[in-house]
């Protein structure tokens, strides 16, 4: 057999020689129409009901502005046949996402044609529904014989629709209504398999490379959806088959809560930044307890757990009571989360208890430590403190059986130099997200691995965009990275591109796998 090349290496492939076969013959079928239209002749058709070919061959449908269908089919065929050599042959992506542009356009027109056929002519031809099942086939054979390089062209399409049409769509509604309507979407597409099928074949990217074992949790890659965003546990359904490899539920409190007054989101554009004023809007323990329990999940799911957003917690003693009692409910449930995590972090609430101090963390956890918590609990922490605060902090954490640290949360800090100084004005309340998160995360995630790398996991969060923040952070010492405002901004294909192109760096950089790069700039 014949012996061709392709992006991904050298292959024999019986699909390659099938496919040219096949649009030879869709060739010689069309050049056999042109041959009649140009003779004036009507060729043998009789088959069945198919009887028709004169009616349809000499209809005003027959030609597009002058030029016969046939001929038309006939070039169709021909620039087919010698874009797949070529891809073959050479295995440049050129090549090969020249065939599956004209792959495409055969299979529209076949479609197109078909349908004039049945619902306006009421007539059939033998040898226009032949070449349209030749189409067809070429269609889905061409897909099959190069997946991975469909994969990518689709995802790079879906990243090109998004960006240039749904995001402005999406931007130019109220982002509180879009993000509610996401859940709900998400829910459902969840629930429906074909959906969730459909979802893996072309977004979920697999790859050793990426998989690891965390806290004794087996992860199929190190990008997760962070805390802030799932808070009615909507999406851990359909959130792996997009490429997601865990997600954070949260934060829920002990109580439902409504959140903050509105407005609870907005959109900083030029900053590349959310901001963020929902307060723990959450329907509460229960209710979550209630939609989760039941369900199985493909990745690690994590439950973020904070104090409930009310003045009328005033005091450390009521705060942690309220905390403590939100994870035992979870404790006493049957929901299949992998781990937990405690936000003391968020910077929109009404109660005025912190947990920063020492002395208050130190309680706080000992607290937690005593009901004997038996999955691992990581500490979303914030951004804001200084280098010798977040310090402290982690000296206290270390003393306890916590697994891990994310860093971090929201940027206090609206004179920061990433945050645009005409969209902050804009808002009078609440705190951001995204780039601004970016710089101070890094840090900390540095200084955290340099400090207690060898006894806390870290988990980095803010300011992920795309692989290059990816891996910037797993080289600083993250061993896992959240995002949500670089898929809001990016699209739902950025988990797919950042999983796979994370392969490709670390594989020129001459790791085996990613636990490998985690802290060798922190080391450095």
């Amino acid at each position: 057999m014949m012996e061709f090349r392709r992006s991904s290496g050298k292959i024999t492939s019986g699909f390659a020689v099938a496919s040219l076969i096949l649009t030879a013959i869709g060739f010689l079928d069309a050049l056999y129409l042109s041959y009649q239209h140009y003779a004036n002749t009507i060729p043998p058709c009789h088959v069945g009901f198919i009887n028709d070919c004169g009616q349809v061959l000499q209809s005003v449908y027959a030609t597009l502005f002058g030029i016969p269908i046939a001929l038309l089919g006939t070039i169709h065929y021909a620039l087919i046949f010698v874009s797949l050599f070529i891809a073959f042959y050479s295995g440049k992506i050129v090549w090969i996402r020249t065939s599956f542009i004209l792959t495409a356009i055969g299979f529209v027109a076949s479609l197109y044609l078909i349908s004039i056929q049945g619902l306006v002519l009421y007539a059939w031809c033998l040898y226009c529904l032949f070449s349209a099942v030749t189409s067809f086939v070429l269609y889905f054979l061409v897909r099959y014989t190069f997946w991975h390089e469909y994969r990518i062209f689709f995802l790079k399409k879906v990243e090109l629709l998004y960006q240039s049409v749904i995001r402005q769509l999406f931007f130019a509604f109220d982002p509180e209504w879009v993000h509610e309507n996401a859940m709900f979407f998400g829910y459902w597409f969840g629930k429906v398999v074909p959906f969730r099928i459909v979802f893996d074949l072309y977004f979920r990217y697999r790859h050793s490379a990426l998989e690891q074992k965390v806290a004794n949790i087996d992860f199929a890659n190190p990008i997760g959806l962070a805390a802030g965003y799932d808070y009615t546990a909507a999406f851990p359904q359909i959130l792996p088959a997009i490429g997601f490899g865990f997600e954070t539920v949260g934060t829920i409190t002990n109580h439902p809560c409504e959140g903050n007054e509105k407005p609870r989101l907005g959109r900083l554009k030029k900053s590349r930044s959310l901001l963020v004023n929902k307060g723990f809007r959450n329907p509460g323990a229960r209710a979550i307890i209630r939609r989760l329990t039941g369900q199985n999940f493909s990745f690690p799911l994590g439950i973020s757990i904070g104090v409930t957003n009310t003045s009328a917690i005033k005091t450390q003693k009521q705060a942690i009571d309220d905390i403590i009692s939100a994870f035992k409910m979870f404790g006493k449930s049957k929901v299949k989360n992998a781990y937990y995590e405690l936000n003391i972090s968020c910077p929109n609430l009404q109660t005025s208890v912190s947990f920063y101090p020492p002395k208050n963390l130190n309680s706080l956890l000992n607290a937690v430590k005593k009901i004997k918590i038996k999955k691992p609990v990581f500490i979303k922490m914030p951004i804001e403190k200084s280098d010798t605060e977040v310090k402290h902090m982690l000296d206290v954490i270390v003393k306890y059986p916590i697994a891990g640290v994310i860093f971090g949360n929201l940027q206090k800090n609206r004179e920061d130099k990433a945050l645009d100084p005409l969209e902050v004005v804009m808002w009078s309340k609440g705190n951001f997200s995204g780039k601004p998160t970016q710089k101070r995360s890094d840090e900390l995630i540095k200084l955290a691995y340099k400090y207690v790398g060898k006894k806390l996991v870290i988990i980095g969060c803010g300011g992920v965009f795309n692989t290059k923040d990816t891996y910037r952070k797993i080289k600083n010492g993250a061993t896992l990275v959240q995002m949500i405002t670089g898929m809001i901004f990016e699209g739902p294909q950025i988990i797919a591109r950042i999983n796979r192109d994370l392969v490709h760096l670390l594989q020129n950089d001459g790791y085996a796998n990613v636990s490998e790069a985690i802290g060798v700039d922190a080391k450095n």
